[in-house]
């Protein structure tokens, strides 16, 4: 949620803050705006995206060296131009951005009207803006310490960056709950939400931890946590390509992200998969090995498309580990006081590393005695450094807001592991082990086959474009997967869209079943194959229009649907991976061919950072 940039050094900082939030608009679209610094504090902001602020401000005075950007996604306010960030104090003297909620806003707000302050947008920044300013002219105290002690009485989360105009070069920074990243150049700094805004000029980062305090300036980075205590700064290495957050031919990143999945599986199995030795190789799970095998159940927490990929781990760790699984929402986890019990092995899912919800439950079940293993997306995450051990996906950075290539990566990362721990426990045969490790060195290559498909799926967007509903059916692995297509059709395209278990349709949607209604059945070859025809066949006959997934060679399924998408042949348990990309494509075009932003659906951002 919002992205943040900010820049002090030499260089122009305005070129710098506009490409950067650019870069970050994936995390909010609703308004846009730069605070500059050169002498004077200036602010610019704009309702709308990046493109609409720069053509508004054609011709202002945009020289500084020192400034700071936000691209926001709404919590408190509507998006206008009032509520656009960043957000100047009472005085004008000094101007912030913020990403995150401040949750006790409304009694520091009564406080500060008592005192005869004025509010001119209604957000919870502007708020918290005036109460760090109030008690810098109260105490006489220095921007630093005014932030210090604000913070001590806010409650919420927060990443904010602060510019005064009476020190034209420093910008103070502060975080709880969302991420910051500080990039280190030479005599200039960097910040940014993630890296994304600095890879072209620094490769040496800082991230800033919880209730921790930056002081930056051109030559000079100072952390500090809550109690004026210095922390030494620890600078991290990037491992990330400029070409890897740009679009490279393709008309948006959604679609590059798609056609990446055969890449980004295989770096996810390179070095950790070796089928011919019969291994899999992944230190960070080998560490808590016997806790995993001794462990009488694991419980994984994720939101959305995360939660998905839980839902297909449960059904391979179960078969494969015969070990009791549990996929919880994180955010209905963290709140009903769930039962914990030292030694629970607790997954947590996310692409960002810095889901909100899914970080305070995995540290409210750290605190019971769990052990905390994280499968997420980016390097030194929040995510990453709260849990004692798990496994990066390595799918990259994804852009598009709708997740694809970061679903397809955790399902190889859950399966490598679940097939580990079997082989460890002793709970598969050797037989079994090797032919799933041999038949997942070829899901890349399979979802590269399951890709030329898109011409054809492209056509069936524009024949199913205008439809109002879709019902997504499936069973067994394909269940989650059949969740994950109606999500996907729903982010994308603004069409209502259900997944339902197959056999349950019978149970409720059958109900809405009639001659203008797609039903997108996933019946590729499984275990469940003859069931779901059976679901075909009624669906048929009640009319409706059945759209099948199905398996190569599957002269039935064709015969009882429409239309169908092609994929070739694979286990049932490792079908998913591949199953699921027909309905990425399929999702994307009819997004494209109602002639939506696919990049960027309304009200939805790439990182919930805030519950």
């Amino acid at each position: 949620m919002c992205g943040i940039v900010g820049y002090t050094g030499p260089r122009q900082a305005y070129p710098i803050i506009i490409k950067g939030l650019k870069r970050l608009e994936y995390r909010g679209y609703d308004s846009t705006g730069v605070a500059l610094q050169n002498n004077n504090l200036k602010v610019y902001k704009k309702k709308g995206k990046v493109a609409d602020l720069e053509e508004a401000i054609v011709g202002q005075d945009l020289n500084a060296h020192a400034g700071i950007g936000h691209t926001r996604w709404a919590t408190h306010g509507e998006p206008s131009d009032r509520n656009a960030h960043p957000h100047q104090s009472a005085s004008g003297n000094l101007a912030m951005i913020h990403n995150g909620i401040i949750e006790n806003y409304a009694q520091l707000k009564n406080e500060l009207i008592k005192k005869g302050y004025q509010f001119k947008s209604d957000t919870d920044t502007e708020v918290l803006l005036n109460f760090i300013e109030e008690i810098k002219i109260n105490n006489n105290c220095s921007l630093e310490e005014a932030v210090r002690i604000a913070l001590k009485r806010v409650v919420g989360a927060y990443v904010i960056l602060l510019l005064d105009k009476d020190d034209p070069q420093t910008i103070i920074a502060a975080r709880k709950g969302s991420p910051l990243v500080i990039g280190i150049g030479k005599g200039e700094h960097f910040l940014g939400s993630d890296a994304s805004p600095m890879l072209e000029y620094t490769k040496e980062v800082v991230y800033v931890n919880d209730y921790e305090l930056a002081i930056i300036r051109p030559d000079e980075l100072i952390l500090k946590n809550l109690g004026n205590e210095k922390i030494t700064p620890y600078v991290q290495k990037l491992d990330l390509e400029l070409a890897a957050i740009e679009k490279g031919g393709y008309e948006h990143f959604m679609l590059k992200e798609i056609f990446e999945q055969p890449q980004t599986i295989y770096d996810c199995l390179r070095g950790r998969l070796d089928a011919n030795a019969g291994t899999i190789t992944m230190a960070g799970i080998q560490q808590y090995a016997d806790q995993l095998i001794k462990a009488n159940r694991i419980v994984m927490i994720a939101c959305g498309t995360s939660w998905h990929a839980g839902l297909v781990a449960e059904y391979i760790f179960e078969e494969l580990c015969r070990i009791n699984v549990e996929v919880e929402y994180a955010s209905e986890f963290r709140y009903r006081n769930p039962v914990i019990n030292e030694g629970d092995v607790i997954i947590a899912i996310s692409q960002s590393g810095e889901t909100a919800d899914t970080l305070v439950a995995i540290e409210t079940a750290k605190a019971k005695g769990a052990i905390i293993l994280g499968v997420v997306n980016v390097v030194g995450s929040s995510i990453a450094r709260a849990s004692h051990g798990g496994a990066y996906t390595h799918a990259g950075p994804e852009i598009g807001v709708a997740s694809t290539k970061a679903f397809t990566a955790q399902l190889a990362v859950l399966t490598m592991m679940a097939l580990k721990i079997a082989h460890i426990k002793g709970s598969i045969s050797e037989e079994r082990y090797r032919l799933l490790l041999k038949e997942m060195e070829e899901v890349p290559e399979k979802v590269a086959i399951a890709l030329k498909q898109n011409d054809h799926i492209k056509q069936l967007a524009d024949k199913y474009k205008d439809a109002r509903d879709f019902l997504y059916l499936g069973r067994g692995y394909n269940f989650p997967v059949a969740l994950e297509g109606a999500l996907k059709l729903k982010e994308i395209s603004y069409i209502h869209a259900e997944g339902y278990p197959a056999a349950e349709m019978k149970h409720g949607p059958i109900a809405l079943v009639d001659e203008n209604l797609p039903v997108v059945f996933v019946a590729t070859k499984d275990a469940y194959h003859e069931k779901v025809v059976s679901n075909m066949q009624e669906i048929k006959a009640r009319k409706g229009k059945v759209i099948s997934v199905i398996t190569e060679g599957d002269t039935t399924s064709t015969e009882l649907s429409l239309d169908t998408m092609v994929i070739p042949e694979t286990d049932e348990i490792l079908a998913p991976m591949i199953n699921v990309v027909p309905l990425q494509l399929l999702a994307y075009y009819i997004g494209v061919a109602k002639g939506l932003d696919v990049d960027k659906p309304r009200n939805l951002a790439k990182s919930v950072t805030v519950e």
